[in-house]
Order: C-alpha cells, then structure tokens, then sequence
C-alpha cells in the first residue's frame, strides 16, 4: 500500500487570525500537511507563539504583523508574506472580533456596528483585494473566508453587527467563486457553530450562560478548533478541487436541528 504524499505540499498559504483559536489551529494543521504557513495577526506575540509551534515541530512559517481592516497595512502584510515563500497559493480569511456590545438593532452602538463590520467584513475585502492578485500569478489557488452559522440561521440572542458581517462574508464569498471560476481560483466559506476558542469562551464562561446554549446544541458540546482546522485543510488541498462556492456548517448539527433531546 503506498502512503499518500502530504495534501498541501509545497503550498504556500496566508492566514489570519493565526495566533489563537481556529486560526492557530490550522497554520499548525496545514504546516503539517507540507504547507509554508504566513502567520498574519494584529499581535506579534500570540502569531509568534504560532510560528515558534509549527518550526518546532520541523515545519515552515513566518509572521506578519498588521492592521487588516487598513489596505495599506494589508497591502504590506501580503507583500512581506508573499515575498518571505516566494508567492501564495491559498488565504483563510479567519481573522475576526465578537463584541459584547453588539446586541439588537436597537440596542447596538453604531461605534460596535463600525468596529464590527471592520474587523469580520472589511478585512475580508481587503485580503482578498491584496491576495488574490498572488494566487492569479501561481496560475490559481484557493481563498476560504471564516463565516459562521449565524449567515445561515438567525437568533433570538442577537448580535447584529456579526451577524450582518458574516452573511456578506458568505455573499462575498459565492460572488468571488463565480468572478474567478476560469481562472482556478476557488472561493469557499465555512460557517463554524459555536467553537472552543478565547472568542466563544468569554460568552460561556459561568456554567448558567453555557447550560442555556447546551440545549441548543445536538451533540451537547462545542466544536474543538482542530476540528474546524481538518475541513480547512480539506478545502485548501486540491482533493476539494470541484468545490467553489460552497458554504460548509461545521456545526455538530446545530443547522439542521429543529427539536433537540436534552436528556442526555
């Protein structure tokens, strides 16, 4: 039996997000499936965490550092991404922010609304603006953009801002598939459902606010980022080669459920 070669070898693939969560989770995942990972992030020392964890464990990464909701800034990040391996294959837009401000729309401040829609929507624009250009010169690649369940399903414990951002995140997503089909470029979100990440943890940290959102939940627990990381990795490898834009729920379930037996 032949062992099969690493599924992104030789890849070279920008991330952000990547010091912490689903970001974190899948630089590490694509390092190890042969890839070159640009770890891009608003912080240098959780990014650098990241980096010092993939080379540690034998494979290739770098950091950049900047402002993705600015273009000159991610304008830069690209460049210094793209020149560090010599060009780029494949972006995961996961970068994002959850506020606890964002509420109805009544009730959210149009400050958390800006801030908001910056950080999940606009950033999103923007990588895609700088990076696409880089996968047109490697002759195509593939961009997958980190949506939620909340553009496909909505909620009775709102959070307005995020949610109208993740629905243009799709929107935009299935837009840029069809603009780049004949150019190789693939272009497909994945809407997680609610994930153990520092994001997440600080909305389910007393034991009542997590007993409330349980029963929603079919599988009666949250998703662990190295789960989100495999469907990623998924995408990104040319196995996914026929997929485009597609909306993929990591969700255990939560989108299909409409009654859900909380005995268990």
């Amino acid at each position: 039996m032949s062992v099969s070669p690493m599924r992104l070898h030789g890849k070279r693939a920008f991330i952000t997000g990547a010091g912490g969560g689903i970001g974190r989770a899948t630089a590490e995942k694509f390092a190890r499936e042969g890839a070159a990972v640009i770890c891009a992030d608003l912080h240098a020392g959780p990014a650098e965490a990241t980096v010092a964890a993939i080379r540690a464990a034998g494979g290739r990464a770098a950091t950049v550092i900047g402002n993705l909701t600015h273009e000159a800034a991610c304008t830069a990040m690209f460049a210094e991404g793209a020149a560090m391996f010599g060009g780029i294959d494949i972006i995961f837009n996961n970068a994002g922010i959850c506020l606890g401000e964002d509420s109805g729309p009544v009730e959210t401040p149009l400050p958390i609304w800006d801030a908001t829609i910056a950080a999940n929507l606009t950033s999103v624009f923007l990588c895609c603006k700088a990076g696409i250009p880089y996968l047109e010169a490697a002759g195509g690649g593939v961009i997958i953009n980190n949506a939620s369940i909340v553009a496909l399903v909505g909620s009775a414990f709102p959070q307005i801002a995020y949610t109208a951002a993740k629905g243009g995140v799709l929107s935009m997503t299935r837009e840029i598939a069809i603009m780049y089909a004949r150019k190789k470029i693939r272009a497909v979100a994945i809407c997680p459902g609610p994930t153990a990440t520092p994001l997440v943890n600080v909305f389910l940290a007393d034991e009542e606010a997590w007993a409330l959102r349980r029963r929603y939940l079919p599988m009666g627990r949250l998703a662990q980022p190295a789960e989100i990381a495999n469907v990623v990795a998924f995408l990104a490898s040319d196995e996914a080669s026929f997929i485009t834009g597609a909306a993929y729920p990591i969700d255990g379930g939560l989108t299909s459920a409409y009654v859900i037996d909380d005995s268990a």
